[in-house]
């Protein structure tokens, strides 16, 4: 009987999206086979501890998604680097709780979906699911990412950026230079928390404020004019997409009450109602844009196609919402990947990503 393979699932953390990776572990650990894998939780609070679940028990109000918690009633633990490879140490009881074969963080935001913990994989040795430290810094940073995109050529929304040390530019300056409405939002952050859509002087003001409880950088941004699509990529060197979705919403943009709370807060087209032409320029645009940034494993790809076409980039989220509603494994689905077998092809790109890494040199060879 094969060995079964140990996956380390680590969700929760100290982002403000939180809750929704805890509905995203939930299903993937749903879909993960037991005759094939062996699941440690490993679930981060928002102070920052890790904690290592029980099954039976690692949720709390598991069934609403405005009241779900993470059980904190358990060990703490710790990922530490053992001789080329990762170990899980108890804390709690000062003991080694053993190796990891993969980690499949399902983190979203800061502290998870910006390489923080891809890196400390990459240090204790141990393969992780989705893309490395440089591909989840850039997919996370949207000024950063914007810049990368337009130095590739790939069409985006014009942009401000706003450090909190700097002066403020006036509602009239960026109304001049983007035109209305606006939307104003964290430069690393997703799931639209702490999103404004802005027309007026006074709600600038106010948006300006909320995004800068979640980031020390701010974006402000034109509106595009234009169907909101999404499409999914998968792979390493050989990235493919999935067929488009398109979001319809019935709030006045896709809010995260939309995408996690409310599952009337938007239609899902799938596959979206698009001419051949545009449906192929979207996933061309997603693997580019997969590719300039740097990713690998998976990507949920963020685009507007408007109204003669043309194509235009919004944002790119490394490590997508797996929820029940999430359009991720909803257009893979679609694709002719199941759940099960979407959980699958990620691990093993993980695990093949590392093996490749694995072989190359780390000595200087005269």
């Amino acid at each position: 009987m094969a060995k079964k393979i140990r996956v380390g699932l680590v969700f929760g953390g100290r982002s403000a999206e939180h809750e929704v990776s805890l509905q995203s572990a939930r299903n993937v650990l749903d879909a993960l086979d037991g005759g094939k894998y062996e699941v440690s939780l490993i679930g981060i609070d928002k102070t920052g501890r890790w904690h290592l679940n029980e099954r039976s028990a690692f949720l709390l109000n598991a069934e609403d998604p405005r009241l779900i918690s993470l059980n904190r009633a358990s060990d703490e633990v710790t990922l530490a680097p053992r001789g080329g490879s990762g170990s899980l140490i108890n804390v709690s009881r000062h003991e080694d709780a053993g190796g990891l074969d993969v980690v499949f963080p399902v983190l979203h935001g800061p502290y998870g979906e910006d390489g923080s913990v891809q890196g400390l994989c990459r240090l204790a040795g141990v393969p992780c699911v989705g893309a490395g430290v440089l591909g989840s810094a850039v997919g996370m940073d949207k000024d950063v990412m914007k810049r990368l995109l337009r130095d590739a050529g790939i069409p985006n929304a014009r942009f401000l950026c706003i450090r909190r040390a700097d002066g403020r530019p006036s509602f009239a300056e960026a109304s001049d230079a983007l035109g209305l409405p606006l939307f104003v939002k964290p430069a690393n952050l997703g799931s639209s928390v702490g999103v404004s859509k802005v027309r007026t002087e006074e709600e600038y003001g106010k948006a300006l404020d909320l995004a800068f409880r979640y980031d020390m950088k701010v974006l402000v941004e034109e509106f595009i004019d234009g169907r909101e699509v999404e499409c999914a990529v998968l792979g390493n060197d050989s990235p493919e997409a999935s067929v488009p979705g398109e979001i319809l919403p019935s709030h006045d943009f896709y809010s995260y009450e939309a995408k996690y709370i409310d599952e009337h807060g938007a239609a899902l087209e799938i596959p979206a109602r698009l001419p051949p032409a545009a449906t192929e320029a979207v996933r061309r645009m997603a693997v580019d844009a997969f590719r300039a940034l740097c990713c690998q494993g998976m990507a949920r790809v963020d685009m507007f196609v408007r109204r003669d076409g043309a194509v235009v980039m919004n944002e790119i989220n490394t490590i997508p919402g797996f929820t029940r509603i999430s359009m991720y494994p909803k257009l893979w689905e679609a694709s002719g990947v199941s759940y099960a077998a979407l959980v699958d092809r990620l691990i093993a790109l993980a695990l093949q990503r590392h093996e490749a890494e694995a072989d190359l040199d780390t000595e200087v060879r005269l």
